[in-house]
């Protein structure tokens, strides 16, 4: 009787759960949902690459565009929707019961200043912007997430802004990477470029919330020293 495949122990041990091309690879469209599901649901899976997990994806949906395993848009784009939305739903409920101890449990700096950051997001923006900007932010989209739960955000309006902002996000990428997979002949030449943009991309908007922060932490001090100034 013949069972599902198994890998070897070798190539397991081969898979680099930073490098998309080697998690697809690996695990075809099973890794989607898995590392979807570990990034936006459980705070270990921050360092996961969910960006360029997406977009490589979706390059390699598109027929001799490069090498590698071959997938199916019918099989990545319901992969990335169940990894996405069921993660999130599973990081609130963690947050509703686990509360403020589990996110500051870590130790790790990356994951603290996430949490910080989910947390202005969701003052500045409110529940619905926050939790769909939110997914387009490495780390961010990990923790706010139970971070929503700790929060007490209604359940039902988290869940109707995570599906939608995780949609938009997940066959959103895939499709950017099928898109350009189409449109540009041998793409394989120019992957680690890509994935590099892809990766910097990601990255811009926690730079800008970075320098954002920090000139208003400059103004704030500003602000205080010229009041105690005054007599």
């Amino acid at each position: 009787m013949g069972g599902p495949p198994t890998l070897p122990s070798s190539t397991l041990l081969a898979v680099n759960v930073l490098d998309a091309s080697s998690l697809l690879s690996a695990f075809g469209a099973l890794g989607i949902a898995v590392v979807l599901f570990a990034e936006t649901g459980l705070l270990v899976g921050f360092f996961l690459p969910g960006d360029s997990l997406l977009f490589t994806a979706g390059l390699l949906c598109v027929p001799g565009a490069m090498s590698g395993p071959q997938l199916h848009l019918w099989q990545v784009i319901p992969a990335a929707l169940v990894g996405a939305l069921a993660g999130a739903q599973v990081g609130y409920v963690i947050g509703a019961r686990g509360g403020r101890p589990l996110l500051q449990r870590s130790k790790r700096r990356s994951l603290q200043h996430g949490v910080e950051r989910a947390e202005e997001i969701l003052a500045k923006y409110g529940y619905g912007k926050a939790i769909v900007l939110a997914r387009f932010i490495p780390v961010v989209r990990t923790v706010l997430n139970p971070l929503a739960g700790v929060l007490e955000v209604p359940v039902r309006t988290f869940t109707f802004w995570q599906v939608l902002g995780g949609t938009i996000w997940s066959v959103g990428v895939v499709m950017a990477g099928y898109g350009l997979g189409s449109t540009v002949p041998s793409i394989d030449t120019y992957l680690l470029p890509i994935i590099g943009l892809v990766v910097v991309v990601s990255v811009i908007p926690i730079a800008l919330e970075l320098l954002r922060a920090r000139k208003a932490a400059r103004a704030e001090g500003h602000d205080r020293q010229g009041g105690g100034d005054k007599r």
